[in-house]
């Protein structure tokens, strides 16, 4: 992957990469209609909102209908009150900025830790490779505000291993930043771990390194403690891991090529080239890269994290340092950084002055939210697992939404098997919650028990989904001229039921 080019035309194509990676694919990236591609984006906007409203993070369920008052732990408050914030200032367009700008951060640090170590070719292949891996991730949910924070905490440590420091305490304090936007700065212990096993073979266990990478681990460790909700903003992705429900879910569901083919082709791309380069890795590297590798087969969220990191630790392995990186380094990392923040603001502002089409699919049905009668609005519904978060941010109670962590194994399991058309579970849950109507995916099954049993009328379908009635106790279709379109990207609301978008 080494590429020989004077220090000139290196300069230049890195000048070059730095417009078109930093600035141009982020934005083409973040401004895709596929980040609202998933119902939780809703109800985090909604709990950013919640927040805003009432001045602290919520400690039980204030959304759901059958979960009311149930205790939930509220990990990601941060990164709702930053996509809520987003959203109340300019609606979807400012979800894609948020989104946009973690982009464009992300490319920013992975290009500056590697510019200086391999050649342009070899940092083409990395970010290529790293955006083909998160391009499926890519969603305005909580994990995209942290890969930034990823990149930059394993960047820095794994420079100070190479110049044989110890970190600065201050980045260990990122953990209380990372811990309060998402539960995956667990990743950043493993890595730190990793990092600082190699950085002390190094050392050969000298004494001052050895007690400099404990007082940074030390003090992340207290530092991840500094969250809205103590010991359990902690243990809590711990408990998450151990859920049993999580199968049924597509993104904890394990890996598999038909899934996202990108990773594995990457992959065989990268085991390809490792073989021929002789690839050496150090023992710390080999733990994390392994440990990500794991996780990534074993749940198919995970592989945004090898994504980001495994291109910081393996391309300098894979490619040759530019000749004069160091000296270029120093002469332009601080112009470029100040260039491409600049940009960054001027990117920023035009995303946010820049409307794009509202889309209309399964995590955004807004022509069937906007075709429920005002009068069933604040009655009891069975809903698609999609359709809870949009739900939610229409301020319409759902029976279950993403936090399925809250509702537990065994709600879970008998949501899916009423998915799945069993009629005695799903009457059950009726008697018990007092449901008065359905709001179901085409693909549903009970959307057909219900289309051919007597006590249920389907009143409204789209391409989208189904909404069924109890019968005899629907609402006049005269009741619909209540309802009009607002502002609002994730549907309509109605003037007998208006709560707001908190």
């Amino acid at each position: 992957m080494s590429l020989s080019v004077s220090s000139g035309l290196g300069s230049r194509i890195l000048k070059s990469l730095a417009l078109t990676w930093l600035l141009i694919l982020p934005v083409v990236m973040g401004a895709s209609p596929r980040i609202f591609a998933d119902g939780d984006t809703s109800w985090h906007v909604a709990a950013g909102n919640w927040i805003l409203a009432h001045h602290r993070v919520p400690e039980v369920d204030p959304f759901s209908f059958t979960m009311q008052g149930h205790p939930w732990v509220a990990f990601e408050w941060l990164s709702e009150i930053i996509y809520a914030s987003a959203y109340n200032l300019a609606g979807l367009t400012g979800l894609t900025a948020v989104v946009m700008m973690a982009l464009l951060a992300l490319h920013a640090v992975v290009f500056l830790y590697l510019f200086r170590k391999v050649t342009p070719l070899g940092l083409v292949c990395a970010l290529v490779a790293m955006d083909v891996i998160i391009w499926m991730f890519l969603f305005a949910r909580p994990h995209v505000l942290v890969w930034p924070v990823l990149a930059l905490w394993t960047a820095i440590l794994l420079y100070c291993r190479d110049e044989g420091r110890t970190p600065p305490l201050i980045l260990a304090l990122l953990m209380v930043l990372w811990v309060n936007l998402h539960a995956s700065f667990v990743l950043g212990f493993m890595v730190a771990g990793g990092i600082a096993l190699d950085a002390l073979i190094a050392a050969r266990w000298n004494r001052d390194a050895l007690l400099g990478w404990l007082k940074f681990g030390l003090v992340a460790v207290a530092a991840a403690f500094i969250n809205a909700n103590g010991v359990n903003g902690v243990v809590h992705p711990f408990n998450v891991m151990r859920m049993g429900n999580l199968a049924f879910i597509a993104e904890w569901s394990p890996s598999n090529p038909s899934i996202t083919p990108g990773f594995y082709a990457i992959l065989i791309f990268i085991l390809g080239l490792s073989l021929w380069r002789g690839l050496k890795l150090k023992l710390g590297e080999i733990l994390i890269l392994s440990f990500l590798l794991f996780m990534a087969f074993y749940q198919v969220r995970h592989q945004s994290w090898l994504g980001i990191v495994a291109p910081l630790i393996l391309t300098p392995r894979l490619s040759t340092r530019i000749a004069g990186g160091e000296k270029f380094l120093e002469q332009r990392v601080r112009p470029m950084a100040v260039t491409i923040a600049a940009l960054a603001l001027v990117g920023f502002v035009g995303r946010m002055a820049w409307p794009i089409p509202v889309p209309d699919h399964a995590s955004n049905p807004r022509a069937l939210l906007a075709h429920v009668p005002p009068p069933l609005r604040s009655k009891p519904v069975f809903n698609g697992y999609s359709f809870g978060g949009p739900l939610i941010l229409a301020g319409i109670r759902p029976y279950i939404d993403g936090r399925s962590e809250m509702y537990g194994d065994q709600f879970v399991a008998d949501y899916v098997a009423m998915q799945e058309g069993d009629m005695g579970r799903f009457n059950a849950a009726v008697r018990k919650y007092g449901i008065e109507w359905t709001i179901l995916p085409q693909t549903s099954k009970l959307a057909r028990a219900l289309d051919a049993s007597p006590d249920w009328r389907r009143t409204y379908a789209d391409k989208i989904g189904i909404i069924h009635v109890r019968a005899g106790r629907a609402p006049k279709v005269a009741s619909l001229s209540n309802c009009f379109s607002t502002s609002s990207p994730f549907g309509s609301q109605c003037k007998l039921t208006e709560v707001g978008r908190g």
